[in-house]
């Protein structure tokens, strides 16, 4: 088997995902998953396309990761696994795009205004 890449964005984070079989490893920027996500519940959002399809020790992915913070890497990188599953078997798709995964978050931040101490906020106003 070849291997397949994929992309995936969220905020200002970019991920490129390259997936292959093997043990399950998890390797972003040439750390660990562990090591990269200390806390378990980006573990977590990172693992949810293993445990849907349960594909869990199946397939190696190794991720380039930039930009944006660590909750939306996670988002990207989830998105990005995703997209390579899909392109791997086209039967995955249902089952990811039901858990939301294959969707692209839109959201981004809005840029602040001048004459405004953020994007929405107003200083106070005074009558007098």
């Amino acid at each position: 088997m070849d291997i397949i890449n994929a992309i995936g964005r969220r905020k200002a984070a970019v991920a490129r995902v390259y997936l292959r079989e093997g043990k399950g490893t998890v390797t972003i920027n040439d750390k660990d998953l562990k090591e990269y996500f200390p806390l378990e519940t980006l573990q977590y959002i990172v693992e949810q396309p293993f445990n849907t399809l349960e594909l869990i020790g199946k397939y190696d992915v190794k991720a380039n990761l930039n930009g944006g913070g660590i909750k939306g890497q996670a988002e990207a990188l989830r998105l990005a696994i995703s997209r390579a599953f899909v392109k791997l078997d086209a039967t995955n798709k249902p089952k990811l795009k039901a858990e939301g995964f294959m969707t692209r978050d839109p959201r981004e931040v809005e840029r602040k205004k001048p004459g405004r101490p953020k994007a929405r906020k107003r200083f106070q106003f005074s009558k007098r």
